[in-house]
C-alpha cells in the first residue's frame, strides 16, 4: 500500500512538473527533465546489464524525444505510460540497430514485451496500462492481454479467444499500433 502511495506522489510530482514547464516555468522543467533523466536511467540500466555504456546514450535519447514530443502530452492521460511508451521504443530501435550488427536477437525478443514478469509493476502501472487497453477493441486487447502481458503463445492466444492464429498475430500488432498513437497523443 506505501508503495503504492508513493509511486503515485512520484507520478503526480512528476507530472505537474512537466505541466508547469509547459506553461513556461523554466526551473520546473529543469527540475522534470533531472528527476526522469534518473528514472530513465534506472529504467535502461536494469534492461542493459551487459552494455551498460549505452544507457547514457539511451537516456539522452529518449530525454530528447520527449523534449520534442512534450507538446503531444495529454494532461488526461498518466505521464509514466507515456514516458515509459517513449523510453520503451528507444529501446527498441537501439536494440534492433544493435541486433543487425551483432546478432543480439534473444535481446530483442524480451523487450518487445509491453511487460516483464521480473519488472513487477505498480498499482499505478497496471491501472494506465488496463486504461490504455479498455480503448481497444476486444480482437486487438485479449490477444495483447494473453500474448504480451501473460506470456501465452500464439496458438494458446488462438485458443482462448477463438481467433485464428494469423488473426491474432494481426490483432497484437494493431493493437499496439493503436496504443502507441494513443499514448504520442495522436488519437
Amino acid at each position: 500500500m506505501a508503495e503504492t502511495s508513493r509511486m503515485d506522489d512520484q507520478e503526480a510530482r512528476l507530472r505537474n512538473q512537466l505541466l508547469l514547464g509547459l506553461r513556461g516555468d523554466e526551473r520546473a522543467y529543469r527540475v522534470f527533465l533531472q528527476d526522469l533523466s534518473a528514472r530513465l536511467r534506472a529504467f535502461f540500466r536494469k534492461r542493459l546489464t551487459s552494455l551498460p555504456d549505452e544507457v547514457e546514450d539511451l537516456v539522452q535519447e529518449s530525454l530528447l524525444a520527449i523534449h520534442n514530443q512534450r507538446h503531444t502530452y495529454d494532461s488526461g492521460m498518466p505521464l509514466t505510460a507515456w514516458v515509459h511508451a517513449i523510453a520503451k521504443y528507444k529501446l527498441i530501435d537501439f536494440l534492433r540497430r544493435r541486433a543487425r550488427h551483432d546478432g543480439l536477437n534473444e535481446i530483442l525478443d524480451e523487450e518487445m514485451t509491453l511487460d516483464q514478469a521480473e519488472d513487477a509493476p505498480s498499482a499505478g502501472t497496471r491501472r494506465d496500462l488496463a486504461k490504455l487497453l479498455e480503448q481497444l477493441p476486444e480482437r486487438q486487447r485479449l490477444p495483447i492481454i494473453y500474448m504480451k502481458l501473460e506470456g501465452r503463445s500464439v496458438e494458446d492466444t488462438a485458443k482462448l479467444t477463438g481467433m485464428s492464429a494469423s488473426a491474432v498475430k494481426v490483432g497484437v500488432h494493431r493493437g499496439l499500433k493503436v496504443l502507441a498513437a494513443i499514448i504520442r497523443g495522436e488519437r
